[in-house]
């Protein structure tokens, strides 16, 4: 079969319904990482759907334990042939969020496929059930066309803790970095920039989370007796926040800021064009950065958010001075951060502005800045493959917006990553009412068909130009 066959054998078996059933039997499992008891329903995703699966691909599975207790476990998967010219690693997660049942529309559940028009609704749709279901079927479907011989070895991590943060899956790569060896890595989370553009990331953005405390004194104090004569810890955090970042979002410690934005980075993001869409919300043109385009701003910057500011009794409030305040706060920041140095930088500003008392606590990275080179020879490829599957050109971002845990597989395991995005901006995931749209589905899994198939064809030469590239960066850099 040719490459064009090929993508309409996957384009039939999509309009077979097969997919759509597969899905929804996926979705089916309440695999919410963040509930205590979820362990049993973790893996029974992994032993009692995705096992099955992989083994009729020809796969080899293992279940292995996390290394952190209670947590949930991880699926390895590797399917070898002799004489593979190379070996790809993909990775998706088969956790979700809470499925905040009572939340959703009427008619809809999020344990349930449900159609409405180009919508399917159920929670995993988007994030990351109906991503990696679309993976495993556009392989499939290679496999079929190239009568079971792909020329290079396929392996697959599977983790179920991802909406808690990925826990160990770290620790698992480390453990298990010779069975994961490979020279690529090609998976699929987070949306695309639009539901009308195809996308490939190449990384993604830090998170860095962390409280302000202001703890004044013990109980509150009536505020007619006391009211002018006390401090109000509300007043003073709120005033604290403002001296880190001013009101229209620009960032105003300098240890907090990323590297300038250069000129290479610009020319990547110049034709991004972010919001726009039907249920996007309306971009707040002068929020952020100045000097910078919206594409800048969410891919080439640090930003810092309050994500909770408590001070009282919000919901019964009494006419009392509260004694303390506090606010739960994060950044998403690039590479090339400051971020080993974010608490001292805080907690140095607070200090020199008048803030000794406010207290900088719980603050940690929970995913770590990567970005592939845009010049890697991969980067050209994925992107030639991909706009010529969808017959659009391809969105490169040098990273997503969000956090991933792709430090696992860029800096621990060492691969060159590419991410190909199967959701959309306004997907609702983690919300009630997560969807994805029915017609994307089909493309992305027309783009994921292509990839694995140029991959047989023209794998081996990419790989010989990065070697090449890089034996020559080498000597430049003696």
């Amino acid at each position: 079969m040719t490459r064009e066959e090929t993508i309409q054998a996957s384009v039939d078996y999509f309009a077979s319904g097969q997919f759509r059933e597969t899905l929804a039997r996926r979705v089916a499992f309440r695999t919410e990482s963040q509930e205590a008891d979820s362990g049993p329903v973790l893996t029974s995703y992994l032993t009692d759907e995705m096992i099955p699966a992989l083994q009729a691909l020809g796969f080899e599975c293992m279940l292995a334990d996390n290394p952190i207790d209670g947590k949930g476990p991880f699926l390895l998967a590797r399917r070898m042939e002799p004489e593979a010219k190379l070996t790809l690693l993909t990775y998706g997660h088969g956790d979700v969020v809470r499925g905040y049942d009572s939340q959703w529309r009427s008619g809809l559940s999020p344990w349930e496929v449900v159609q409405d028009g180009n919508v399917w609704y159920g929670r995993g749709t988007a994030d990351n059930k109906g991503q990696h279901t679309v993976n495993l079927a556009a392989l499939g479907q290679v496999l079929k066309a190239r009568a079971g011989r792909l020329g290079y070895n396929v392996k697959l991590i599977l983790e179920m803790g991802e909406e808690d943060g990925s826990p160990g899956l770290d620790e698992i790569c480390v453990q298990y970095r010779d069975w994961l060896a490979a020279d690529l890595f090609i998976a699929s989370d987070g949306p695309r920039i639009s539901a009308a553009r195809p996308t490939l990331f190449l990384g993604s953005r830090g998170v860095f989370n962390f409280e302000l405390q202001l703890n004044l004194r013990d109980g509150a104090h009536h505020s007619g007796n006391w009211g002018g004569l006390l401090s109000n810890p509300g007043i003073r955090l709120a005033h604290a926040i403002a001296s880190i970042v001013d009101a229209h979002g620009r960032i105003l410690v300098p240890g907090l800021r990323p590297p300038t934005v250069s000129d290479a980075m610009r020319r990547i993001l110049a034709d991004i064009e972010l919001g726009g869409g039907a249920t996007d919300p309306q971009i707040d043109p002068g929020w952020g950065e100045p000097g910078l385009s919206a594409a800048e701003k969410v891919y080439g910057w640090n930003t810092l958010d309050v994500l909770a500011f408590v001070t009282g009794n919000p919901d019964k409030p009494a006419h009392a001075i509260p004694p303390r305040a506090r606010a739960n706060c994060h950044m998403r920041y690039v590479v090339g951060s400051d971020v080993a140095n974010f608490s001292h930088h805080l907690r140095r500003h607070l200090d020199a502005n008048g803030f000794e008392d406010v207290e900088v606590v719980n603050a940690a990275s929970c995913y770590e800045a990567t970005r592939l080179d845009p010049a890697d020879p991969w980067v050209e490829w994925g992107m030639a493959s991909i706009s010529r599957s969808a017959d659009a050109p391809a969105a490169v971002l040098p990273n997503f917006g969000g956090g991933l845990p792709n430090a696992c597989f860029s800096k621990t395991l060492g691969l060159p990553t590419l991410w190909v995005p199967h959701s959309y901006p306004a997907c609702s995931q983690h919300a009630p009412n997560e969807h994805i749209l029915v017609d994307m589905t089909l493309e992305a899994l027309k783009i994921m068909t292509g990839l694995f198939w140029d991959l047989s064809e023209q794998g081996a030469e990419v790989m010989r130009k990065r070697t090449q590239l890089n034996k020559r960066q080498s000597a430049e850099a003696i």
